[in-house]
């Protein structure tokens, strides 16, 4: 008789990637389970920026980031931030960021980054067409907007590196930003905008919608917390605080929260720390923008939503157990005034914190270990959610047997 607490296939995480992979292996045939602390995408899930980032193919940081560390320790409102009392925690981390940033790192992590982005609006076409929920996505490009003239320089070399990538751009003069979104200032000088982006109307309700595909499927959620693992000769066994629960295959996918467990089943310590991201919401903001629209300057996004424009941006790194500082989400308010011909409305905004996993080569893990015993998904920094989809048709690939090649620069190995 099969075991009550055992299963095929054991997800940790709920958030975006979990989900979606969750769903993808059910559709292959596995009996699925998905084990997570909080209820499905109450994670960094919850409150992402909702932008599909297809463009965004190089690393989190470049060399500049030297002449900023005193200003990131300093300013606690800065788009970057360190918090002092972190740094000896963060410091081994920066290092291996920097290393990264050498030409050969640095050509693989824009070649590794450009190669999932590249699959990411095909796979969630596919994946939104399967569950009838296509309407969730908009296919209607973002802007990268400037206001200051001497910023020109810069947004011209950002455009010259894109097209060397691929990637879709084109140069908007200060007429054709007024005329596709014409409640923004006149400040604005011009920007980038880029066709093959998209946004989505509110990324929880995605996560959502998944689970329920999922649900029909067969795959069980549990609200557990899992405190650590080994590996058995039959596969995986995890300790929840309500048990034990085995299975033939773990795949961890729990975001910022999974070097603990890859620890415990693999033995590789991953270098793994979190972006705390923060949003704004405004819910009384709802006719403002048609798509997406960043402030090169400002280092902030303004995303239309369902619900209203959310405000979301800046990186914070403290770690996970520091509480979260919301008045860096007020200050993305702030930041909006002067790029409206009319400032934002703010009343009852809500602000939100949560987790982004960042490795230090700004690729994530996507790999198959111990003998396959071993799934991994994590590490997406701020891609999370437009790479979920195309990470959930790689899982499935690698959790059938399957070899793939162009998984290479994502292995578990790396480190």
């Amino acid at each position: 008789m099969a075991e009550p607490n055992r299963a095929d296939i054991v997800v940790v995480g709920a958030g975006i990637i979990g989900v979606a992979c969750a769903l993808q292996l059910a559709r292959q045939g596995r009996q699925v389970r998905v084990i997570d602390a909080q209820a499905p995408g109450m994670g960094a899930s919850y409150g992402n920026a909702g932008h599909l980032a297809t463009e965004q193919v190089f690393p989190i940081a470049d060399l500049s980031i030297l002449k900023r560390l005193p200003a990131m320790l300093l300013d606690p409102m800065g788009p970057l931030r360190l918090d002092w009392t972190y740094l000896p925690h963060a410091l081994p981390w920066f290092i291996r960021l920097l290393l990264n940033l050498r030409p050969a790192s640095y050509q693989r992590t824009v070649a590794g980054l450009r190669a999932l982005n590249e699959g990411s609006l095909g796979a969630w076409q596919r994946l939104l067409h399967s569950i009838g929920q296509t309407q969730l996505l908009r296919e209607d490009g973002s802007l990268l907007v400037f206001e200051r003239a001497e910023s020109r320089v810069a947004l011209d070399a950002l455009q010259q590196r894109m097209q060397q990538q691929g990637v879709a751009v084109e140069f908007w003069s200060d007429e054709a930003v007024r005329t596709a979104a014409p409640q923004l200032s006149d400040a604005i000088q011009g920007g980038l905008f880029f066709p093959s982006t998209g946004h989505f109307l509110d990324p929880y309700t995605v996560v959502g919608e998944l689970v329920n595909a999922a649900k029909a499927e067969g795959v069980q959620f549990l609200q557990q917390r899992v405190l650590d693992g080994r590996l058995e000769d039959s596969g995986v066994s995890l300790m929840t605080d309500q048990g034990v629960v085995t299975a033939r295959q773990v795949l961890i996918a729990c975001g910022a929260h999974s070097a603990k467990l890859t620890a415990a089943l693999t033995g590789i310590q991953v270098p793994l720390d979190t972006e705390r991201g923060y949003h704004l919401m405004l819910p009384h903001e709802h006719q403002r923008l048609p798509f997406a629209v960043t402030s090169l300057e400002r280092k902030f996004i303004m995303t239309p939503m369902a619900d209203g424009l959310r405000l979301a941006g800046t990186v914070e790194f403290a770690g996970l157990d520091r509480p979260a500082n919301m008045q860096r989400a007020w200050q993305l308010h702030r930041l909006s005034q002067g790029l409206f011909r009319h400032d934002l409305n703010d009343s009852d905004a809500t602000a939100w914190m949560g987790f982004r996993p960042s490795l230090p080569d700004s690729l994530p893990i996507i790999d198959r270990v111990c003998e396959g015993k071993v799934l991994l998904a994590f590490g997406h920094q701020h891609l999370g959610l437009t790479q979920a989809a195309v990470t959930a048709e790689r899982i499935g690939q690698l959790a059938a047997g399957e070899s793939v090649p162009e998984l290479q620069s994502y292995r578990l190995d790396r480190f």
